[in-house]
């Protein structure tokens, strides 16, 4: 079980109190858009490196096009995989273990801190 899993049922958790009926919508929302600051760091990380290493690999609208379609298989891939057998499979086994719970300000200020580490390594490069 990743970490990213343990974030979907502590949102999940949270949510399903409050919200119940559109509490999967948002912790599946949660965890990609995660993955997708995540995947938007690493490539302004790597843009920054090989601008600095004068290696041309592609351009910025290759680039960003890139990153749209990667987001949207992200999208996919969560909204596959937890909203079927794996998601109950899953929550069985998080109510087999002891529940790790997270407050839930840190983890919705996770994703702005890493988008705010983008920025400011995109304004570097």
């Amino acid at each position: 079980m990743s970490i990213f899993d343990t974030f979907f049922f502590n949102i999940f958790q949270y949510y399903k109190t409050k919200k119940s009926k559109k509490a999967i919508k948002i912790a599946t929302f949660y965890v990609s858009f995660i993955q997708c600051s995540l995947l938007l760091l690493l490539g302004v990380f790597f843009a920054g490196f090989f601008r600095q290493m004068h290696v041309n690999t592609m351009s910025s609208s290759k680039a960003w096009t890139l990153f749209v379609l990667l987001s949207i298989i992200v999208f996919f891939k969560n909204w596959m995989q937890y909203s079927g057998k794996k998601r109950n499979l899953l929550n069985a086994k998080m109510l087999k273990k002891r529940k790790q719970t997270y407050n839930i300000w840190i983890l919705w200020l996770l994703p702005i801190v890493v988008l705010g580490l983008t920025y400011i390594l995109f304004q570097a490069t």
